[in-house]
């Protein structure tokens, strides 16, 4: 479970009530079936005008990518990895990294190693590595687009069910103490909207768009990896060359596992 997400919802829930309740409001007021209905059903509406059912499809599996922590790769012992690969290839052939690949988890690792074992040579494997990279990047957006504009429709529909809520109260403005409740409970629409739309859509937008640079990041460094591998290079330049994907702090601890980088700068 990737637990950022499920805190952060919990936090802007909490900061909503307490600060209603400080302001001597009735928590009660918040459930508003009207307002709801306006906010919930108005944004998948314009959500699902907007966006073909071919993305639409995909929301639940968005949604598990932003409550789930996927499996990630880690940085430095495929750094390691690769600097085995290489001194193996270097002493044995690329060939003898068959067996190898075989073990590798990773598809994108994997596919790539077998077109280096295949015998393609860099360019080849840059460019078909690079275009799935960036068939995996279009997704990514689409699918971060799909809560962006969730965000930028829900403020808007709050002013509708506000405007709504309002041309009810002042249509009959006989009872003013009942006039006053209406106008009050008109706005409960457009605290829903904004809360949804800037504390739920917005931020689950930028959370997969974070995560699609990571990923992309991580198979970034592999494709250099494996062209390294490729074209002979040896263990402690690959190491080098690829610490550049870690931070600073973590750079040192590759040296001291790997013994063979030298300091690098931050």
């Amino acid at each position: 479970m990737d637990k950022s997400t499920v805190f952060g919802i919990v936090f802007g829930f909490l900061a909503i009530g307490i600060g209603i309740v400080l302001k001597g409001v009735d928590p009660a007021a918040l459930v508003n079936g009207p307002a709801l209905l306006i906010i919930i059903l108005g944004t998948a509406a314009s959500v699902t005008i907007a966006f073909p059912t071919s993305e639409l499809k995909r929301v639940p599996q968005l949604f598990g990518i932003l409550f789930k922590e996927g499996k990630t790769i880690n940085i430095k012992e495929t750094i390691l990895l690769f600097s085995e690969w290489a001194d193996l290839a270097r002493r044995e052939g690329l060939l003898s990294l068959e067996t190898k690949t075989n073990e590798i988890e990773d598809p994108f690792l994997r596919n790539g190693f077998g077109l280096a074992i295949d015998g393609q040579n860099a360019e080849y494997i840059r460019d078909v590595l690079g275009e799935e990279i960036e068939a995996m990047e279009d997704r990514h957006i689409s699918g971060a687009s799909i809560f962006t504009q969730a965000g930028t429709y829900a403020p808007t529909l709050g002013v509708l069910g506000a405007v709504v809520g309002l041309i009810a109260a002042l249509g009959d403005m006989n009872d003013t103490d009942a006039l006053g409740h209406a106008i009050s409970a008109a706005f409960i629409a457009t605290l829903l909207g904004i809360f949804t739309g800037y504390v739920l859509w917005h931020p689950f937008a930028n959370k997969l768009k974070r995560k699609s640079i990571q990923e992309v990041r991580v198979k970034n460094m592999m494709i250099e990896g494996i062209v390294a591998v490729l074209e002979g290079e040896a263990p402690r330049v690959i190491e080098q060359k690829l610490a550049a994907y870690l931070p600073a702090k973590e750079r040192e601890m590759l040296r001291d596992e790997g013994g063979e980088l030298k300091n690098a700068e931050a």
